[in-house]
């Protein structure tokens, strides 16, 4: 009976101790410094920049909390983390697709950004330099005061992007160099090789890429060709007019503007419509 009485009172205890654990497994509470995200798509690459954002709070910053000379966190609580969809280029260096921890050495004059391989650790505590994929050096600027620290991406184009670390009075930036035209160009390749009979929509966008970017001038030539040969449209039309015009051909380019203006007399937004008539009266001026 005591046996028993004693193996029931454990058991109890046992399952009290649980659920306290349980408890303080599913306890949450805020954090200090917040998760923050950014996520930015450069032509055909995305790049998200996951991190914790501490704040000034009246102290000093540089030197001191976040010592010179040291590897940092960038960021507080986990490492930050950088993602990249494709292969890219920071500040020209080349970087394989993937994600990785983002740290930093600060000093007064350049800084060291590291981009390490070893994600999901818990500030830098646990860097270790052999799992780098790249370092840069990056002169830091004097920048407007920013309490709370942030990633952004201020400039963004089609196959470029500054990224910026803003915090106290301090702007760190490097440049993501992504592969957008090679990439395009060769997604573009790829779906003329598999093209439909009756799919001039493609062979239209894989030309007006082309012609839009300045390369591939006599793939882009045939695609457009291609185009018009299953069905004309305005656009293919058009396009056809703005690649004879470049090479110089002006008594072509107007032919085949005015087939455009014709095809698009139903359909096309009439302010496009008037925009390839005043092409055409360009073009009749210099010829």
């Amino acid at each position: 009976m005591k046996l028993r009485l004693l193996t029931m009172v454990l058991a109890v205890t046992a399952t009290a101790v649980l659920a306290r654990e349980s408890a303080a497994a599913d306890l949450k509470l805020p954090r200090v410094s917040q998760k923050g995200q950014v996520m930015q798509t450069v032509g055909l690459t995305d790049v998200t920049i996951t991190y914790s954002r501490p704040g000034v709070k009246g102290r000093t910053i540089w030197g001191d909390l976040v010592p010179y000379d040291k590897v940092w966190r960038t960021g507080a609580n986990e490492a930050t983390s950088i993602t990249f969809s494709t292969d890219v280029r920071v500040n020209g260096n080349p970087l394989k697709a993937g994600t990785y921890s983002l740290h930093t050495i600060p000093a007064k004059d350049q800084w060291t950004v590291i981009f390490n391989t070893q994600v999901d650790q818990w500030g830098s505590y646990a860097y270790n330099d052999s799992a780098d994929a790249l370092r840069i050096q990056v002169k830091p600027q004097a920048h407007e005061f920013q309490e709370w620290m942030a990633f952004s991406v201020p400039v963004v184009g089609q196959d470029k992007a500054l990224v910026a670390l803003d915090w106290e009075k301090l702007r760190v930036p490097f440049e993501i160099q992504a592969n957008t035209i090679e990439t395009g160009l060769a997604n573009a390749r790829a779906a003329m090789a598999a093209l439909a009979a009756d799919d001039h929509q493609t062979a239209f966008r894989c030309a007006d890429f082309a012609f839009q970017n300045e390369v591939a001038p006599q793939e882009a030539a045939q695609w457009v060709d291609r185009s018009i040969g299953i069905k004309e449209t305005w656009l293919n039309l058009r396009l056809k007019a703005n690649m004879m015009a470049r090479k110089g051909n002006t008594k072509e380019a107007i032919a085949f503007a005015e087939r455009a203006v014709e095809t698009g007399r139903e359909g096309a937004p009439p302010e496009e419509i008037r925009k390839i008539e005043k092409l055409i009266e360009e073009w009749k001026t210099k010829s």
